[in-house]
């Protein structure tokens, strides 16, 4: 055991958030109440999610094994249980998180102007930028419209699970689903207290429960990337290749490329997607007209 930690302060911890969390019901979260519970209250797991951390980092915090907690990852966990200003300090004070860990700042994620040249040069091949957390950053005409099926097209896994789109457009939507939340808890477990992580898994453990369980797992590795199968509502079904490369210049960063094998029904199906999502350009009379006026 740490020196710096005393057996009764760990055993406080631990049995201070227990009890917080046994006083809340599912219902006070925003979580479904699904009959009869073995135990009062939220589950270790159902707070762990919440908080945007693992299962097994939130319940080595109860047991006491987690003994320098970032400022993030309590204030986090204060948000779930709803301390009051009174039991939120005394978890700051049994805690004792480490003084020297630097509070990270929030990631401001740009792409860079001639990787952005780039991707749009590509009239052929979808092609987009997502950060460490899965946001899309950037995205070209193709890949803009492979995915407007979807009503926002701003995060990979809000896509996924809060969009009804998903279930259409991909031919296999749990395989594309555990693979994002694998690659996620391999980041979030690199930054445990990364800000936009914590807010992303909060949200989505509110909004889905199929997310909320699949992030309790424990993903040993991230599945390979494949053949994706998707279905798109103007041009039908469409097998790429999906290839995700690390952007050296810019850590965190992924250029996605999803590619056609040539001369097949998908390779048609991206060209017809091409030509009808194009922009309309004037005719020359219609530009004549206009200098005219």
């Amino acid at each position: 055991m740490n020196k710096d930690k005393h057996p009764d302060t760990v055993e406080g911890l631990g049995r201070f958030l227990r009890s917080r969390r046994e006083l809340l019901s599912p219902a006070a979260v925003g979580l479904p109440s699904t009959g009869r519970r073995r135990v009062p209250g939220l589950r270790r797991d159902e707070v762990a999610a919440l908080a945007g951390v693992s299962a097994s980092y939130y319940m080595r915090l109860e047991q006491g094994r987690e003994l320098n907690p970032s400022q993030r990852v309590l204030e986090a966990v204060a948000r779930v249980l709803q301390l009051s200003d009174e039991d939120r300090r005394h978890l700051f004070r049994t805690a004792q998180p480490t003084t020297r860990r630097m509070r990270p700042p929030f990631r401001v994620e740009r792409v860079s102007i001639p990787l952005r040249q780039l991707i749009e040069s590509w009239t052929r091949t979808p092609a987009f930028i997502i950060g460490h957390a899965q946001d899309i950053l950037a995205a070209n005409d193709l890949a803009q419209a492979l995915y407007s099926d979807f009503a926002q097209r701003d995060n990979v896994l809000r896509m996924l699970f809060l969009d009804p789109a998903a279930k259409a457009f991909y031919r296999s939507p749990q395989r594309a689903k555990h693979r994002a939340v694998a690659d996620l808890q391999q980041t979030a477990a690199q930054t445990p207290d990364d800000p936009r992580i914590l807010e992303l898994v909060g949200e989505l453990s509110v909004r889905s429960s199929e997310f909320r369980s699949l992030w309790a797992q424990e993903y040993s590795r991230v599945p390979p990337y494949e053949i994706k199968q998707m279905h798109h509502s103007a041009v039908g079904d469409l097998e790429l290749r999906h290839e995700a490369l690390n952007i050296r210049s810019a850590p965190g960063q992924q250029l996605i490329i999803l590619q056609a094998e040539p001369d097949s029904a998908s390779a048609d199906a991206l060209s017809l997607l091409s030509s009808i999502s194009a922009p309309v350009l004037p005719s020359r009379h219609q530009q004549e007209s206009s200098t005219d006026n």
